[in-house]
């Protein structure tokens, strides 16, 4: 098993920025899959960003591409997400996800592809 804890999430105004880290431990880190999504109030968990376990392949929703960026550093065993931009719609409680895989280059998009979930970190943009 892996544990998932994630970090850096507050209250910034519209415009601005935050970094999220989510720090694993408990497994061989380099060989997961990461991703993060949010969870607006009243809305359904939505995918945001995933990167593969070797870091060279991610992808990004349409809906934060160009603001967001995901990244890691296995050598600390932690994913980042990187948020510029911020808008108030980008509020929501924020998971990180894992999912063990073989394959260096796999970027999981859904929450299916998923086996191992953070405790989530709120973000609140102001307006």
């Amino acid at each position: 098993q892996v544990q998932l804890v994630e970090s850096g999430g507050g209250l910034v105004q519209a415009g601005g920025s935050l970094r999220l880290s989510c720090a694993a431990s408990g497994r061989t880190f380099s060989n997961y899959a990461m991703g993060w999504f949010r969870q607006a109030p009243g809305k359904e968990r939505e995918f945001v960003a995933g990167i593969s376990w070797s870091g060279g392949s991610s992808y990004h929703a349409d809906s934060v591409k160009g603001r967001f960026t995901i990244s890691r550093d296995n050598a600390k065993n932690t994913v980042y997400l990187q948020m510029n931009s911020l808008k108030p719609e980008d509020t929501a409680v924020y998971y990180c996800a894992a999912v063990r895989m073989f394959h260096s280059e796999y970027v999981g998009i859904g929450e299916v592809d998923y086996d191992y979930w953070g405790q989530g970190t709120q973000v609140t943009v102001s307006s």
